[in-house]
């Protein structure tokens, strides 16, 4: 199994009415700010670990599990807000680091929060790095009454128990779904990112299950649209430098099938006013298991 060379610490934080779950490498240091990274949808802090480990130094690290996602716990719901992820991390900065400017990282679905709130708080941002956090294609005011439609029964869907997560019967069985989903992530790292992504309960019957670490609620789409307009305002009002990551995989040509492509991506990175985007070869979109290495460069180079 993966052996971490810099073990991490757990804290929980009250937020929010949540109590989240934030993982700590290292220790606060007097005039070097703060590395926080955030992860994306279906994951964990942890997965950042193997990145970590790579890093030079001694570095003050912050790293909260998303609401509804690892061992961060708060009240049900059935639905997650987009904003309330800007929220939360406003209230987690507040705690953790004050007024201090921060280095802030952020993949897929963090990517996409860490550029909406450096666009709101371009004051608490030292330098952004996004990892493959690519927004979404533009939408029409024509689809909202589809969409939320679809949120409707979705709802609905989720209470009946159609939406639910799948469980496995061992953490060798939750490591070969990590395989599968990335052929890349090798089988010493997907059974240590297993009991950090899956945890054990007992079922109706007595035997043990392991059940993934995050609410069946994230499936549901959102009720809202994307508006790429206002994505494009908060792009263009972020103020620190800002590096934009993506793998040698395309994967918004797997996802969206020429709706969305990898230039429109960049057409909108344009209107940050200072950003530059680097490409990690032999890599998918869990880039950060895939190349930690490569990827600890690249972050090394630019934070410094």
């Amino acid at each position: 199994m993966y052996v971490p060379r810099r073990p991490s610490r757990s804290e929980f934080i009250p937020i929010r009415g949540h109590q989240y779950h934030v993982r700590v490498w290292g220790e606060a240091q007097a005039g070097q700010p703060p590395l926080v990274l955030v992860h994306g949808w279906m994951d964990v802090a942890a997965s950042y670990q193997f990145m970590v480990d790579a890093l030079p130094g001694e570095r003050h690290i912050i790293a909260p599990d998303w609401r509804g996602f690892g061992l961060t716990t708060g009240p049900h719901c059935d639905h997650y807000q987009f904003a309330d992820y800007l929220g939360d991390l406003d209230a987690l900065l507040d705690h953790c680091t004050a007024d201090q400017p921060i280095d802030l990282v952020g993949h897929s679905m963090g990517g996409n929060v860490v550029m909406m709130y450096a666009g709101a708080r371009p004051q608490r941002i030292r330098r952004l790095v996004n990892l493959e956090g690519f927004g979404m294609p533009a939408s029409r005011p024509s689809q909202a009454p589809g969409r939320y439609a679809k949120w409707m029964d979705e709802l609905k869907a989720l209470r009946r128990g159609e939406m639910d997560l799948k469980s496995y019967d061992s953490l060798e069985g939750v490591a070969q779904r990590l395989i599968k989903t990335n052929p890349r992530l090798s089988a010493n790292k997907a059974r240590w990112l297993a009991p950090h992504w899956a945890q054990e309960r007992p079922q109706a019957d007595g035997s043990p299950r392991w059940h993934i670490l995050g609410e069946a609620a994230h499936k549901v789409t959102s009720a809202q649209l994307y508006r790429a307009d206002e994505a494009l305002e908060l792009y263009q009002r972020i103020s620190a430098p800002l590096l934009a990551v993506e793998a040698s995989d395309d994967s918004l040509g797997q996802w969206w099938k020429g709706q969305y492509t990898l230039a429109d991506y960049h057409e909108r990175l344009k209107r940050v006013p200072q950003h530059r985007i680097a490409c990690i070869d032999q890599a998918g979109h869990m880039l950060h298991h895939d190349q930690p290495e490569a990827l600890a460069r690249l972050l090394t180079e630019f934070l410094t």
